[in-house]
């Protein structure tokens, strides 16, 4: 499947059943169910996974397209996470159950544990969408060796927490809790890797929300009257617009040259973790700065529920703590510079 034939499947899909005017008019979370199936149907939710394993077969940077499509329609359902839990899954050889699924650790300092008699151990917080998950899949520690393990969600105690946009965040407590299938995780695939690959989906969602509320911002200066003529027409609001669309081209460049990192290299490359890092990064600066700039120019309509933009800006805020936040990742990044030593980073840069 090319990458033209995945984006406009997804676009397509989101559009029928996500547009974010009609979902913001809804009075319930009816809709869910059935973007769900036609995502599924479609076989966008395991993009990441092999046919062998129940999945579409497609490469890394497929998953990273539709994940894109995903921000670009404030889509608040588990596509990202379900596409990250089928690509752990796959690694330690566990074929990928239907259905909506979350994935973790999520945070550097948490770990999980499983013992020697098959029980899990440790608690987790901070895991995206694990309230509307049927499994999750977690990479855990036996005997010093990095495992996969897929538990159905039922089995684990599940808080009721949500993050600034309403979506499920939640603490997962995995004392005691049997997974039914454990496989070995493969070489390179440890807890930073999961992270490094948590925190490119997440500047990919983060870019196609950024770009919609940049739509929006412009269509919205093009329309509104004041004095006379449109607001687009003053030079201040030009020169807003154009600091938004800057910071638009410059997370686009950014997770786009991590994901094409990701996809051409191993997870434990110097390399990706410099693409990854940076790109997590300046894509979370880009969503402050562009999301602050677009509520500027919309004005006080910006702000309330009936307009759709509080969809974008509300997960562009959530969304720059997933996976590791800017001060977190800039922490790996001063590491590797540091252990490159002066002479070693232009070269290090050099080669990207």
């Amino acid at each position: 499947m090319g990458d033209d034939l995945i984006v406009d499947t997804a676009r397509r899909i989101l559009s029928d059943h996500c547009d974010p005017g009609a979902v913001n008019r809804a009075q319930d979370e009816a809709w869910k169910a059935p973007a769900w199936r036609a995502l599924e149907d479609a076989g966008l939710t395991l993009a990441w996974v092999d046919e062998a394993l129940g999945g579409a077969g497609g490469g890394l940077g497929d998953g990273f397209a539709i994940v894109r499509q995903v921000g670009r329609f404030a889509a608040a359902l588990p596509l990202a996470e379900t596409l990250l839990a089928g690509w752990l899954l796959q690694g330690a050889g566990i074929a990928s159950p239907r259905g909506a699924m979350s994935c973790g650790p999520t945070r550097a300092q948490e770990t999980v544990a499983l013992t020697s008699a098959g029980e899990l151990k440790g608690r987790l917080r901070a895991v995206p969408f694990a309230k509307e998950a049927e499994h999750i899949a977690l990479l855990a520690q036996r005997q010093g060796r990095a495992v996969v393990a897929l538990i159905d969600a039922g089995q684990v105690a599940i808080d009721d927490g949500a993050n600034i946009a309403g979506e499920a965040l939640n603490t997962l407590i995995l004392d005691g809790a049997r997974p039914p299938l454990v496989g070995e995780a493969p070489p390179g695939i440890d807890q930073r890797a999961l992270l490094l690959m948590g925190a490119v989906m997440r500047a990919m969602q983060m870019t196609g929300a950024l770009e919609t509320i940049l739509d929006l911002a412009v269509g919205y200066a093009k329309e509104r009257i004041a004095f006379g003529r449109a607001i687009g027409k003053f030079q201040v609001v030009q020169h807003n617009l154009a600091r938004l669309a800057g910071e638009v081209a410059a997370a686009i460049a950014a997770s786009g040259s991590a994901a094409e990192a990701i996809a051409s290299g191993a997870l434990s490359d110097e390399g990706v973790l410099l693409e990854a890092a940076s790109a997590k990064i300046r894509v979370g600066e880009a969503a402050g700065e562009g999301a602050a700039i677009a509520h500027q120019v919309l004005g006080a309509i910006g702000f309330t529920r009936e307009h759709t933009l509080h969809r974008f800006t509300r997960r562009l805020w959530a969304w720059r703590d997933d996976f590791g936040n800017e001060s977190a990742w800039a922490v790996e990044l001063g590491g590797l510079v540091a252990a490159r030593g002066a002479d070693g980073l232009w070269p290090m840069l050099a080669a990207r």
